[in-house]
């Protein structure tokens, strides 16, 4: 499953695995594939040298990237505490009420809220980036869209090529007059923040407005059949999330989180602004449900809203209130019905892959003999 780009990265499969966890991104990097690590959920830059370590110890050699959050456009001075304070009074009681309703406890006394959607701000993901370059990687990529001219320039001195996501070719144009080198066309079907276009239409839209940029089709790819129509689309390579959350790898904390996944059907998401503020899909659930509801506030913009909600979250997900339980999934989530290896889902990719590229030979009349 070779490609321009994945020859260029030195890496035996097109397919590029964005993850939250260190230990699926370097058993993804060991099968062959190209393993991504998120770093949005890394505020402390101890944290993210800490795990990058640890990415460089277990990959065995093998290339690696990182995923980060940041603006295009640069914010200067704006704190979290700035931004805390625009939060209104009755965001807070409607997030207290709905809590209440389900019976969610508190956290202990000083045991401080989990991840905070805060590696959007500059200066958090400024601070990421000063430590990632200390590592090799050979891709940082960003989920809002083209970094900053300076972020762009900066990894390209260090041989990093940059990618950015895109839900609309005009996006993607935008990337790559920004210098972008790799463009991730993501549809519809995609877990987390996703635009409006599904990703049979956008694939091909998005290589042809950037020819000969590279293009990862994303969204709704789960097989390797899937991942031969991406490539037949004109990709060069796939970039999957969602399959990797029931992976044994994986560490989502919660076994009650893992079994929702497990039995989710394709139509049980809901591209919602409950999360952060911008349209994400996700596990439908009854918090996703109290923040579509007519009769409340609705959500914040962005980054509001990921404050507002960090520490209901973390309650939340100690205490797995299943009701509210919840996580960033896309539709693929149909097929994600048994918890196996990275390895094991890499190995059924690549089988699938070459049915597909079988049946199509058959079809074409290039059956060998």
């Amino acid at each position: 499953m070779e490609t321009e780009l994945s020859r260029t990265l030195g890496i035996e499969h097109a397919i590029f695995g964005f993850t939250p966890f260190p230990a699926v991104a370097a058993a993804l990097s060991r099968a062959g594939c190209f393993g991504v690590l998120g770093a949005v959920r890394y505020t402390a830059p101890d944290d993210l040298a800490r795990d990058l370590d640890w990415m460089q110890a277990h990959t065995d050699g093998r290339p690696y990237g990182l995923d980060v959050v940041m603006p295009a456009k640069k914010v200067e001075g704006v704190t979290e505490a700035d931004v805390e304070a625009m939060i209104p009074a009755g965001h807070r009681e409607y997030v207290r009420s709905v809590l209440a309703e389900h019976g969610v406890p508190e956290l202990a006394e000083g045991e401080a809220s989990g991840w905070r959607i805060t590696g959007w701000m500059e200066e958090v993901a400024r601070s990421q980036l000063d430590v990632a370059f200390d590592y090799p990687i050979k891709l940082l990529a960003n989920a809002l869209g083209s970094p900053p001219p300076d972020v762009v320039a900066r990894a390209h001195e260090h041989g990093v090529l940059v990618a950015a996501l895109a839900g609309s070719a005009r996006h993607a144009r935008r990337h790559a007059e920004a210098g972008i080198d790799v463009v991730v066309a993501q549809g519809y079907e995609a877990g987390g923040h996703t635009g409006e276009i599904a990703s049979m239409v956008l694939t091909p839209d998005v290589v042809d407005a950037v020819s000969p940029l590279p293009v990862l089709a994303a969204g709704g790819i789960g097989s390797g059949e899937q991942i031969a129509a991406g490539l037949a689309l004109g990709a060069q390579g796939v970039w999957l999330g969602s399959i990797w959350l029931t992976t044994t790898e994986a560490e989502l904390h919660s076994r009650a989180l893992t079994e929702k996944l497990l039995a989710a059907g394709s139509g049980d998401t809901v591209r919602s602004r409950a999360l952060t503020g911008k349209p994400a899909r996700q596990l439908r659930t009854e918090w996703t449900d109290a923040w579509d509801d007519p009769a409340g506030p609705g959500p914040l913009p962005m980054p509001l809203q990921g404050l507002l909600v960090a520490e209901a979250v973390s309650r939340i997900q100690k205490h797995e209130v299943d009701p509210l339980l919840g996580t960033p999934v896309g539709q693929i989530v149909g097929r994600m019905n048994s918890e196996r290896s990275v390895r094991q889902v890499v190995d059924e990719l690549t089988r699938g892959f070459e049915r597909a590229v079988d049946r199509i030979n058959r079809i074409a009349g290039r059956e060998q003999a």
